[in-house]
């Protein structure tokens, strides 16, 4: 386990590369009740399993493309593709006897919430992110979706091979909530996620698409901003129905959709106050 930062974002990548990542345990088990009945599941039964962990999703994605640049003029970008190029057989037959998360951060309490409530978020953004981009009518909803599951992937590897300097970001911004999340990485780290998770999307040769719509810097694309306000959707309930960003997370939302804030309110299932009317101003 890494107990001080790494030297720089090439120092963090050499690291997550170097070792088998974890997945959770339900994940595995999952997989070991399909495994047992592989004849007559499908592909898409699997695909559902691994879109619910970012961990196996990141594995799929970065075994599949070495292989798809040999058969394939373009790149996989989902899992449901994924599993097709290689066949139901062969996926169970590399994807077997996986490490898992709680098996990894046993000796880590605290850590292994953290690490779960993340993916847990991941889990709910990806949910969004899938469902608004049905309703937007987009061309390959998995891809969106595959998008939002993994935006927030660097956080969960800090977790799992990071553990105290996980807790001590988190730590660092439960004390000022105030505190913007590049500035506290930069202080506990030396450097930002989001540097990490770009160097990894590249050396694991995810594909540019997805690299694409994980990153906000391309917002301005319809496809990116359901990614983003999806993750921002779902970082903010983290915090509680109550959080000072939720409204602007409507207006967003609403606006990207074409719904009322109120018809949004209640297509997400929230009980959030409708916004305060402006006060027009005098003269």
């Amino acid at each position: 386990m890494i107990e001080t930062p790494l030297a720089d974002v090439d120092a963090w990548v050499n690291h997550f590369s170097a070792h088998e990542l974890p997945v959770l345990r339900h994940t595995r088990q999952q997989l070991d009740e399909a495994a047992a009945r592989m004849g007559a599941v499908s592909g898409r039964e699997i695909a559902g399993i691994v879109l619910r962990d970012p961990l196996l999703a990141v594995r799929v994605l970065r075994y599949i493309q070495p292989l798809t640049g040999r058969r394939l003029h373009h790149d996989v970008a989902t899992i449901a593709g994924s599993i097709m190029m290689l066949g139901v057989e062969p996926f169970f037959r590399h994807f077997e006897w996986l490490p898992t998360l709680e098996d990894q951060l046993k000796s880590a309490p605290q850590a292994l919430l953290g690490a779960v409530q993340v993916i847990q978020r991941a889990q709910r953004a990806a949910r969004y992110a899938y469902e608004w981009a049905l309703w937007r009518k987009d061309l390959d909803v998995e891809e969106v979706t595959l998008a939002a599951l993994l935006h927030d992937l660097a956080e969960i590897l800090l977790y799992a091979f990071a553990p105290k300097l996980a807790l001590a970001l988190r730590d660092r911004q439960r004390d000022d909530p105030a505190l913007r999340s590049a500035v506290a990485q930069e202080s506990v780290l030396g450097l930002r996620l989001l540097a990490i998770q770009g160097a990894l999307c590249r050396v694991w040769h995810v594909p540019e698409l997805l690299r694409t719509l994980i990153d906000d810097e391309h917002a301005e694309q319809p496809r990116v901003k359901n990614v983003a306000l999806a993750v921002a959707l779902a970082r903010h309930l983290a915090h509680g129905e109550q959080d000072a960003a939720l409204p602007d997370d409507l207006k967003a939302i609403g606006k990207l959709l074409n719904l009322s804030e109120s018809a949004l309110n209640e297509r997400l299932g929230l009980g959030l106050a409708p916004p305060a009317p402006e006060v027009p101003k005098n003269g």
